[in-house]
């Protein structure tokens, strides 16, 4: 007699912008015995992610590494060098953009939000501009979402950066990099960012729960000034303590020997290999959301993601009951919509541990899915990402041999 079964064969393909799977040899890196927190070789590993994780955002300065996921440092970053009351600009990019805000808000500080309709990143002259009326200099922060998640759109951080100093202004550049770090290019301090946020559950393949404040000298002056209540998240104490190679309080131990591990495989690969795979993955995505006739969320392609691409169903036809089908019948998660175009869009993330095979594979359950669920689309998609790959790769003496 048939029995019904609640297993699924085979890989699961999780292409959930993050938390992204993670690696075995980071896995194996966690699974070890918890040793002492206040013993020496605890302080020789923390020191080495301490030292490590600077090298990925690209700076000399402190790097706090926070036992919270990435809202945990936004609190950081804002907590650490405001007061209550100042104002801070901040672009609406998406749905964590306006999370952002509505924490702004519960700090008493007063957001001054830059309106988009979720389909492009933050626009340097719109920032500039605004900058430049703010003639009293009472904006504190521009914030900024470097890779903004929910919609597939990036930012230009080296850009803003010319924005405001073009404005002649003092205002602090904050920039969350939660989807970007260890996938997209970033580089704290040749582009002059006073405090990145980032979280190890993306581009570092790690398990939720660990994040970081990336700091310069000038966040710093700002801390010692700001008057917003802060224990955990308290720079000074953690810097004080990471000299030393120890945290003020117990921290995820076996998550920092994973972030060892995560940070050396990606020097292993090379941070240039690494971004370019991110770039070749996501043009092979929107190659074949193209094909197919959909529409990319992201309008512009000046401001493509090569983390994640959120791509738009017809009218009539529901993305969450899209995303249901794709899951029992081909096994794959896609990331879901937000704000007042959910249900309208879904999303694929091509970010962290993985490659072109495994694209390729969430690529062709993506195209059965959607003949599956309905959905008006051109066949071939599938082709056309996988064409695009094999010229990728191609290299000029195998092109001249054929």
């Amino acid at each position: 007699m048939a029995q019904n079964s609640s297993r699924a064969p085979g890989r699961h393909f999780l292409q959930i912008p993050g938390p992204t799977p993670v690696p075995d040899r980071v896995l194996r890196a966690i699974d070890m015995p918890i040793i002492d927190h206040r013993g020496p070789e605890f302080a020789k590993m923390a020191k080495k992610a301490l030292e490590g994780i600077k090298t990925i955002f690209k700076t000399s300065n402190p790097v706090i590494i926070y036992t919270a996921t990435g809202t945990g440092a936004w609190e950081g970053a804002l907590v650490n060098t405001l007061s209550p009351g100042d104002k801070v600009l901040m672009i609406e990019t998406g749905q964590f953009a306006t999370l952002w805000k509505k924490m702004a808000e519960k700090f008493d500080l007063q957001p001054e939000f830059i309106k988009t309709d979720w389909r492009v990143g933050a626009d340097p002259a719109a920032i500039e501009a605004h900058l430049r009326q703010d003639t009293g200099k009472e904006i504190k922060a521009v914030c900024v979402v470097h890779n903004e998640t929910s919609t597939g759109c990036a930012s230009d951080i080296a850009a803003i950066r010319k924005a405001i100093d073009a404005a002649g202004h003092p205002a602090l550049l904050m920039v969350d990099t939660i989807s970007s770090l260890g996938s997209a290019d970033y580089r704290h301090d040749e582009w002059g960012v006073d405090v990145a946020i980032g979280g190890a559950q993306k581009g570092l393949m790690l398990p939720p729960g660990m994040s970081f404040n990336a700091l310069s000298p000038k966040a710093l002056e700002a801390y010692k000034t700001s008057k917003l209540p802060k224990s955990f998240f308290d720079w000074a104490d953690m810097i004080n303590m990471n000299k030393v190679g120890f945290f003020p309080y117990t921290p995820a131990t076996l998550m920092l020997g994973g972030l060892v591990e995560s940070i050396g495989m990606l020097h292993e690969e090379g941070l240039d290999n690494v971004f370019a795979r991110h770039d070749r993955l996501g043009e092979a995505v929107r190659r074949a959301v193209k094909h197919w006739g959909l529409e990319i969320l992201c309008r512009d392609p000046k401001y493509y993601s090569s983390t994640v691409t959120a791509i738009l169903l017809p009218d009539g036809h529901d993305a969450d009951a899209f995303r249901g089908i794709a899951l029992e019948h081909f096994n794959i998660s896609y990331g879901a919509s937000f704000g007042a175009l959910a249900g309208k869009y879904f999303r694929i993330g091509h970010l962290g541990d993985t490659n072109d095979t495994t694209i390729m594979g969430a690529l062709a359950a993506t195209e059965m899915a959607l003949s599956l669920a309905g959905v008006p689309h051109k066949k071939g998609g599938v082709q056309a990402a996988m064409d695009y790959l094999v010229s990728a790769h191609a290299t000029p003496a195998r092109v001249a041999a054929e």
